[in-house]
């Protein structure tokens, strides 16, 4: 079913990547907690839906084949670099691994991976001493982590955009907005007037411009 050198069909190849950045994540992440679980399994299910057609089956360039092939007939779709999309369509014909969006998406997982990992040992020391994560990157966002996993994914998606990840990323950012506010109600619960104090200091994903360091309602939570 697939050209003798279109890079299909490669099914171990497949999982061993979806197993590495698995693994990666979790490294970095470690879920503790069921919400922690939710997140980080949507994340996974993400990741093998992108690496079973990055280098098993191409699904969406056979449902989408005939008008690609109809609007784009100087690309081979037959090829693996073909799965690259966006700099197909945006007339990129050198090596796509060196393509604008290819290069971006590069920046938005390194970015990702790495707030997943300054924002961790925060968390894991608030967790231990029982109180309010507020520092490192919790004194600029309240949910580092979820919007880590969103750099992430949209760095995938503009990599090897397909239509089951297209799909879902909606879902996925939706899914994880409510994970993030069913969180803050247990905070609340649990912290009282001290998360209602951060929560009015610190936005929740975008950061605002730095304007001092983030004061703490009490240190023993």
């Amino acid at each position: 079913m697939h050209a003798p050198d279109s890079g299909y069909g490669l099914w171990l190849l497949a999982a061993i990547n979806a197993a590495f950045f698995i693994f990666f994540a979790w490294s970095f992440y470690k879920p503790l907690t069921r919400w922690d679980w939710r997140g980080f399994g949507m994340f996974s299910a993400f990741v093998v839906a992108l690496f079973a057609e990055m280098y098993g089956f191409p699904l969406t360039l056979y449902v989408l084949g005939g008008w690609l092939s109809a609007n784009y007939p100087q690309v081979n779709w037959l090829s693996h670099d073909a799965g690259h999309l966006l700099e197909m369509w945006f007339g990129w014909r050198a090596n796509p691994h060196f393509g604008p969006f290819h290069l971006a998406s590069f920046i938005l997982i390194g970015g990702g991976f790495w707030l997943l990992s300054a924002a961790w040992p925060v968390l894991y020391r608030a967790q231990r001493e029982g109180r309010l994560a507020r520092e490192g990157a919790y004194a600029r966002m309240r949910h580092p982590q979820y919007v880590a996993f969103v750099l992430v994914l949209t760095g995938f998606l503009l990599q090897w955009p397909t239509l089951l990840t297209l799909a879902s990323y909606p879902v996925l950012v939706w899914a994880y907005a409510r994970l993030a506010r069913r969180e803050e109600r247990d905070c609340l619960s649990r912290f009282g007037e001290d998360y209602v104090s951060y929560m009015q200091e610190v936005p929740a994903f975008i950061p605002r411009r730095r304007r001092g360091p983030v004061r703490s309602a009490g240190e023993v939570r």
